[in-house]
C-alpha cells in the first residue's frame, strides 16, 4: 500500500466515510451501482485501505476496520518513532554547537554583544542551563516576585545539584522580604551563599568567568553580553570587592540586625546629603518609597528636625564637623 496522508485522512473523515457507512447498511452494492461509479475517488481509497473488496464478481462488500487498521496506522507509528529519534539527535547536536558557541571568547558579533526584550530571558535560560563551574550574581532592589522567585530556586538548585558555586549578593532590604528569605532558605541549605550591602550596584551575572551579563546603558530593558576575558575579569574583581564588604545573609537569630540598620540608616543620610529625590534613593536602597520615609522619619527625631531642608541642613553640619576633625 501507498503512502497515505492528511488528504486521504481528510477524505476518509468526509465523504468516504459515508460511502463505507452507506455500503454496510446496504450490506454490499453492485460493482456498477452509482453509489460507488459516482465516487471513484472514495472508492480508490477505501480499496487502498483495504475497508472495501470483492466479495465476489462485481459485488462490493465492506471489511471490519479493526482487522485492517494495523496495515495503515503501524507503518505511520514507525516513522513516527525513527521521526522522533531523528529529531532528538538534531536538537543534541544543535544543542552541543550552541554551547560551544556561547563558550567561545568572541562571536560573530564580537566579545560584546546587546539584547533586547526577550532576548534576555532566552539568553540567560540558556546560558545558566550551561554553568559548569561557578556562579556570580549581584542582585539589586527587590523586583522578583513569588512565581519569579520559584523558577529561580529550580533553576538554581539544578546548578547546586551539578556542583556549581553559586555566590549570590542583595542589598539589606532584601533581608525583610519574605518570599527572598524563602528562596535564600532553599539554596544555602544545598550550598550558595549569600551576602547583602547596604549600598547600590549595578545588576551583574557571570557564569563560569567566561561570560558577563550586565544592563543596557539608557534605562531601557537590554543587556550587554560580554565575552571578553578581560573585561570579563574586571567584572568579577569588582564582584569580589563587594563580595568582601558584604553581610551573610543568614535567616538564624544571629543576624547582625542593628548593625545592618544602621547601615541603611546611614545610606539614607548620603541620600539625603547628596540631594537625591527621595523615589530615587529609594530604589538605590532597594526599599519602598514608604519604607524610606520611614528612615527619613526616623532620623528627624535623631536630628530632632521638623522639616527634610532642616534635616539635610543639620546632617550636613555634622559631616563637615566630622570631616573637620579627620583633617
Amino acid at each position: 500500500m501507498g503512502n497515505v496522508g492528511p488528504e486521504q485522512l481528510q477524505l476518509l473523515e468526509s465523504t468516504a466515510g459515508q460511502l463505507f457507512a452507506e455500503i454496510a447498511v446496504r450490506g454490499g452494492v453492485a460493482a456498477d451501482d452509482p453509489l460507488v461509479t459516482k465516487a471513484a475517488a472514495e472508492t480508490t481509497l477505501l480499496q487502498r485501505l483495504g475497508l472495501l473488496r470483492e466479495h465476489s464478481p462485481g459485488q462490493y462488500v465492506v471489511v471490519d476496520p479493526q482487522m485492517v487498521q494495523s496495515a495503515t496506522v503501524a507503518p505511520m507509528g514507525q516513522r513516527a518513532s525513527q521521526l522522533i529519534a531523528e529529531t532528538s539527535s538534531w536538537a543534541n547536536a544543535f544543542t552541543e554547537l550552541a554551547q560551544t558557541y556561547r563558550r567561545s571568547p568572541a562571536t560573530e558579533k564580537g566579545p560584546i554583544s546587546e539584547l533586547h526584550g526577550d532576548q534576555i530571558d532566552r539568553f540567560l535560560e540558556e546560558l545558566l542551563a550551561d554553568a559548569r563551574e561557578e556562579l556570580l550574581t549581584a542582585q539589586p532592589q527587590l523586583g522578583r516576585n513569588a512565581v519569579a522567585l520559584k523558577a529561580a530556586t529550580a533553576r538554581d538548585t539544578a546548578a547546586l545539584q551539578r556542583g556549581v558555586q553559586m555566590r549570590t549578593i542583595y542589598q539589606h532590604a532584601a533581608r525583610r522580604a519574605r518570599f527572598q528569605r524563602q528562596y535564600v532558605a532553599k539554596v544555602t541549605a544545598i550550598g550558595a551563599e549569600v551576602r547583602t550591602l547596604d549600598e547600590f550596584f549595578n545588576r551583574l551575572i557571570v557564569v563560569d568567568r567566561r561570560v558577563a551579563l550586565i544592563p543596557a546603558a539608557g534605562g531601557h530593558r537590554g543587556a550587554l553580553v560580554i565575552r571578553d576575558p578581560n573585561l570579563v575579569a574586571y567584572l568579577v574583581d569588582m564582584f569580589e570587592r563587594n563580595w568582601d564588604r558584604g553581610r551573610p545573609f543568614t535567616l538564624a537569630h544571629t543576624d547582625p540586625v542593628s548593625e545592618i540598620a544602621k547601615e541603611q540608616r546611614a545610606m539614607a543620610s548620603r541620600m539625603l546629603i547628596e540631594g537625591h529625590p527621595d523615589t530615587a534613593s529609594a530604589k538605590r536602597m532597594g526599599v519602598s518609597d514608604r519604607t524610606y520615609a520611614a528612615y527619613l522619619a526616623d532620623l528627624k527625631i535623631a536630628y530632632e528636625a521638623q522639616t527634610r531642608f532642616q534635616l539635610g541642613y543639620r546632617m550636613g553640619l555634622e559631616a563637615a564637623r566630622r570631616d573637620a576633625e579627620g583633617d
